[in-house]
């Protein structure tokens, strides 16, 4: 049945202004943060790209100071500990090139970068660009500085070994729990002379004594890698294969990886790998029968009200991938991770 006429002219009093004029208190909250009294928003094409448009803040490398931020967001290009195709060194870069992530994320109702004291500041600083075990100093040196302040950080790799000297910083008052999205467990031993490698910074992390196993979920997990993923398994990690995700279904994933961190503190790290080729053919080792970007999605959004204090998105390689798609992935996952921590029972006050 078409408007009646008293029913439009409501309408046309209602919504006759700018896009600006918002009635939900939410959406005007957010919409007030954005447009300016005009009605006019900054051009999201327009100047100089950060993560998740956030506000830039530059750092001084010798003394940081991250103290009014709950969160800190950051890249870390570095690949050295790459075991296939290099080129994660270069993602910071193309995820802050890429606009229109948020403001709003409309499941978990939160406008993180307006929400919270949040800022891009830059990247971590690296002694040398050839040492891989001299970049492990540097990145767990960095991130005591942003803990010991407060801070939450949310980073963008890199390769996946970055994820080990972040944890000896998150979790060196006490091992924390981890949801892990990714083709691969990432628990190998050390090979090639190293120890340090994308293939097993959690193994380090555990045997550390910062990540504990039992509050440790890996999803999406598949290839030809399974022999190198023992230790998951005997040190009591809960892995979910890809192959298992559409027998099992989201909700029952989700109220897995609930269950095994439960409340205590925890740790998101999300590989790009763990994505279909289809959705993120932009990295170092694609493994096809993966994750669709729906299902990631998902996964995270049933993660709201987890005591989150950080997370990570890795292994966006960016030369692999002329359609941009896997940039565009990696920004909106972590768009998502700090909407989780804008939810967060451990965000300072």
């Amino acid at each position: 049945m078409p408007l009646s006429q008293d029913q439009l002219a409501a309408l046309r009093a209602k919504y006759s202004g700018t896009a600006a004029d918002m009635h939900d208190p939410l959406f005007k909250q957010v919409a007030d943060s954005i447009f300016s009294e005009g009605g006019t928003r900054a051009a999201p094409y327009s100047g100089i790209p950060t993560l998740l448009s956030a506000p830039a803040r530059t750092v001084d490398a010798k003394a940081p100071d991250f103290g009014d931020l709950q969160v800190a967001l950051m890249g870390a290009p570095m690949d050295l500990g790459a075991s296939n195709r290099p080129g994660a060194r270069f993602g910071p870069r193309a995820v802050r090139t890429i606009e229109r992530i948020g403001p709003y994320n409309h499941v978990l109702q939160v406008a993180p970068v307006h929400t919270l004291r949040v800022a891009d500041v830059g990247d971590v600083p690296f002694r040398s660009r050839y040492s891989l075990p001299m970049c492990m100093e540097d990145l767990e040196a960095w991130y005591h500085q942003v803990i010991d302040q407060g801070v939450l950080p949310l980073t963008v790799g890199g390769d996946h070994s970055i994820t080990y000297p972040i944890m000896k910083a998150v979790g060196r008052a006490g091992p924390i729990g981890m949801v892990h999205i990714d083709a691969h467990c990432d628990t190998g031993g050390e090979f090639d002379q190293t120890r340090f490698h994308h293939g097993g910074p959690f193994r380090l992390a555990v045997l550390d004594g910062v990540l504990d196993p039992t509050r440790c979920i890996q999803i999406g997990i598949r290839g030809s890698s399974e022999y190198l993923w023992e230790f998951s398994k005997d040190a009591g990690m809960t892995v979910v294969h890809a192959e298992e995700v559409q027998r099992l279904g989201i909700e029952e994933i989700v109220r897995m990886a609930r269950a095994v961190v439960g409340d205590g503190p925890t740790y998101v790290t999300f590989d790009v790998d763990g994505l279909d080729p289809a959705f993120a053919p932009g990295t170092g080792t694609p493994e096809i029968g993966g994750l669709s970007t729906r299902e990631a999605l998902a996964i995270l959004h049933g993660l709201k009200g987890l005591n989150i204090v950080g997370g990570d998105v890795v292994e966006v390689a960016p030369q692999y991938d002329a359609s941009t798609n896997t940039a565009q992935a990696g920004a909106q996952m972590l768009f998502e991770i700090l909407s989780l921590m804008a939810l967060s029972p451990s965000i300072k006050p």
